[in-house]
């Protein structure tokens, strides 16, 4: 395996450090429908390490029950936007000031679904260090790597079944993807909130955004276009059937849906655990190249 960073002087690997510690005046807010041309300017200074974000406002808009929970824009002495959060379910943010990480971490103390948070390393590391300052504890750590692709990979055979799922292949998907879910946040969607998973498997194909490879109602391969912008696709949920790993079926698919993603975006991103090294060596085998380190941290809360 050789995953190496890309050389891009416009946004490396490295990024910036916080906005110096002297503390101004700012104010956060809950963020409107009206706004979303804002909000989706402000996130689109760093595409490739705000695609979470920009993927809910996208899929759903701001105001919306899919997004299991709230946007928060945080403003400084001007007016201007400084930082933004969707805080809930699911919560992440994009800010370079310590400032608004601190108030970010804050917000989510008192909301009550709050189940995993994910961002670049350092910025979630500060971000914890914030959450956790009222005795609210962090659970399950997992590292990961995000990987990028901008150019379409060649030499492969394409699979002729590689396609947009259909309705119809609601309940052959919707198993899969919750065994992706389980193995890497560790619990199983199908036991904790059934009807609300199969809606967002549902929902997602409706729209388009999950690829499929299937046989004879059995999946060969999966995988979810989180996000799809002009500047950047996420991908997630991706899966090989074990029984046909080892053969390239996965690799052939996976080359084939970059192929036809980068069609219509500039970039590919995805990530992966540190740890699974299978994964990286495929991934690195089908071109992609490291972007940048994440963190997500799957919360409990202390019991007293």
């Amino acid at each position: 395996m050789r995953l190496q960073a890309r050389e891009d002087k416009t946004d490396e690997v490295k990024e910036p450090g916080f906005m110096p510690a002297k503390r101004v005046v700012m104010t956060t807010h809950l963020l409107s429908e009206k706004e979303s041309a804002e909000a989706l300017g402000f996130l689109g200074r760093r595409p490739s390490h705000t695609f979470g974000l920009a993927g809910f406002i996208l899929n759903n808009g701001i105001e919306s029950p899919y997004n299991r929970g709230s946007f928060y824009a945080c403003r400084g002495e001007q007016g201007e936007m400084v930082g933004l959060a969707l805080i809930g379910h699911a919560t992440l943010f994009e800010t370079e000031s310590e400032q608004a990480i601190e108030a970010f971490a804050q917000i989510a103390q008192g909301c009550p679904n709050v189940h995993m948070f994910w961002g670049e390393q350092e910025k979630i590391e500060s971000f914890c260090s914030y959450y956790s300052a009222h005795g609210l504890q962090s659970g399950h750590l997992c590292r990961e790597l995000l990987l990028e692709q901008s150019s379409p990979p060649e030499g492969l055979e394409d699979v002729a079944g590689l396609r947009q799922a259909a309705p119809d292949d609601l309940d052959a998907i919707v198993p899969v993807h919750a065994l992706t879910a389980l193995e890497e946040s560790g619990v199983d969607p199908l036991k904790t909130d059934p009807e609300g998973f199969r809606n967002r498997c549902a929902r997602r194909i409706e729209q388009g955004r999950t690829w499929v490879w299937i046989e004879g109602g059995k999946v060969i391969f999966k995988a979810e276009c989180q996000t799809e912008s002009p500047e950047i696709v996420y991908l997630e949920g991706v899966w090989m059937n074990p029984e046909k790993r080892g053969a390239g079926l996965g690799l052939r698919c996976m080359t084939q849906l970059t192929r036809v993603l980068l069609g219509r975006t500039k970039n590919i991103c995805l990530l992966v655990n540190e740890e699974n090294e299978m994964a990286l060596t495929f991934y690195d085998r089908a071109g992609y190249r490291l972007k940048g380190y994440y963190n997500t941290i799957f919360l409990r809360r202390q019991v007293h």
